[in-house]
């Protein structure tokens, strides 16, 4: 009986000594402050404008029903829709949705409609990547039954183009009317050669980096027309190059392709599509000059610095524009990199057009920091 009751009291002091625990942390909740509310981060106006660009680009290329088309608004292509829902479309292409209609207005898993011409007018005006698309691809109808090993052939394969919508319809043609562009010995020669400052052979470029312990493996030609630079690079130092390069008036990917060079269909406006700090050397050909916007300029050196490792090497290959834009404008541009400067050779450029507009040539090759 006693061992009960006791039993019982000490089961009464615990419920009570739980209830007055309840309530003291019942009451420290209630009595506790209110967190602030959360601060709201202003968002830039620009930022907003392009946030609703993009979404009614998303917006316009997704809507597809029947009772918001009208006669005279052709539907929007299915796999375009599919496409939206799956992978990204580039926000430039909101202001060509009829080419983009199209780019994309095809018979899913069947030929895909010969449109080179409007892959590479999307592709200039910012459109780009261009979205996959499910068909398949024209090709040579007599395709050759051996490719060159040497980047260097006789003749480059004419039955590895599709001609139909080039003025020549072989690379003899080419070499005739576009010697600049397809005379492969000449540009080999000019690659090798040292006739003034301005003048960087490939062999002195070589020794450079040797001199400052720098290995060369990896690197991109940008804007590298046929490929010539990425193919010495090869036969003579076993380096791999990718072409930056577009089809422009002649076949300028296929002609890299049948080098056995890598050629890459991206604009000067665009990403380059390699990783962060993998890149040993990049090198800017004469595609890079000064018609190209300020803005797409400034950019794309920060692209190149972000694919370039620490002690790569920006190589700029006779950039011209007029001298007084080089010193107030180009010079300033480059020199916020930080780079070394290994080479800066600057000569008057002696054409008609330089003489007239008071133009110069520009050869850099600068080192990035090794770390930041």
């Amino acid at each position: 009986m006693g061992f009960t009751m006791g039993l019982n009291f000490v089961l009464l002091l615990a419920m009570v000594a739980t209830n007055i625990v309840s309530l003291y942390h019942l009451s420290t909740t209630v009595q506790s402050p209110k967190p602030p509310p959360p601060v709201a981060i202003p968002i830039p106006e620009h930022l907003i404008r392009q946030l609703n660009d993009i979404r009614a680009a998303i917006n316009h290329l997704t809507r597809h029903s029947s009772s918001s088309t009208s006669a005279d608004t052709p539907a929007v292509p299915r796999d375009l829709i599919l496409h939206s829902q799956i992978g990204p479309i580039a926000s430039s292409c909101h202001h060509h949705p009829d080419l983009l209609h199209r780019y994309m207005n095809y018979t899913p898993f069947s030929a895909c409609p010969y449109d080179p011409d409007l892959q590479e007018t999307l592709i200039l005006n910012g459109c780009h990547p261009l979205p996959r698309r499910r068909c398949f691809s024209k090709t040579p109808s007599k395709p050759t039954s051996s490719l060159p090993l040497n980047p260097f052939p006789t003749t480059l394969p004419d039955s590895s183009v599709i001609w139909n919508k080039y003025s020549c319809k072989s690379f003899a043609c080419l070499l005739q009317n576009n010697p600049i562009g397809f005379d492969l010995n000449t540009q080999r020669s000019s690659l090798l050669k040292y006739t003034s400052d301005l003048d960087l052979p490939v062999n002195r470029f070589m020794q450079l980096a040797k001199s400052a312990n720098s290995v060369i493996r990896l690197g991109i030609d940008i804007g590298g027309g046929t490929g010539t630079f990425a193919a010495l690079m090869k036969i003579f130092y076993n380096v791999t190059m990718l072409t930056t390069t577009m089809n422009v008036n002649a076949p300028y990917n296929e002609a890299v392709a049948a080098r056995g060079l890598v050629p890459l269909h991206v604009p000067l406006q665009q990403r380059l599509p390699v990783f962060d700090g993998t890149m040993d050397l990049v090198r800017c050909g004469r595609a890079v000059n000064r018609w190209i916007p300020l803005p797409v300029m400034e950019f794309m050196f920060y692209d190149v610095d972000r694919v370039l490792r620490g002690g790569g090497y920006l190589w700029v290959d006779r950039f011209f524009s007029k001298a007084v834009d080089l010193e107030n404008v180009y010079e300033p541009l480059i020199g916020k990199l930080g780079y070394k400067r290994v080479k800066w050779a600057v000569a008057n450029k002696t054409d008609p057009s330089g003489l007239k507009n008071g133009e110069v040539y520009l050869t850099a090759v600068l080192q990035k920091p090794v770390s930041r």
